[in-house]
């Protein structure tokens, strides 16, 4: 009577596993890229070419007429300031594309007048 060894099976990969962590980092990303809100929808940025910059996920529009709205409500430059904080806080705003720069300068000034250091210009950056 001859003993027999037990047939081992061959193991395979671990897919399952591999499959698991990509989900996951599937859905990390997903839920990630949806926490900054969107811009006001109403704005349609300036084109800019060769410029470095950041672009924060959260600041002020100007509409084309001069209105200022921070979240989809109207707001003003006091407001702005004292959102951003601190002494001579750095103040950035996303004008429209059809602003006019006189308003622009207005809406400017009057962000220098309520209490802030700099106002810092949010554009669209142009393709080379």
């Amino acid at each position: 009577m001859a003993l027999r060894l037990p047939r081992q099976k061959p193991r395979g990969e671990p897919t399952i596993a591999l499959i698991n962590i990509v989900f996951l980092m599937l859905i990390f990303f997903m839920i990630a890229g949806a926490l900054a809100p969107p811009l006001d929808g109403d704005v349609s940025l300036v084109d800019t070419a060769g410029l470095d910059g950041r672009a924060p996920p959260d600041a002020p529009a100007i509409l084309p007429d001069g209105t200022l709205r921070y979240r989809d409500a109207v707001t003003t430059p006091a407001d702005v300031v004292a959102r951003v904080g601190g002494p001579a806080p750095s103040v950035r705003v996303v004008p429209d594309r059809e602003l006019p720069a006189q308003e622009l300068l207005r809406v400017a000034r009057a962000l220098r007048e309520a209490g802030a250091g700099e106002v810092w210009l949010v554009t669209e950056k142009g393709l080379e």
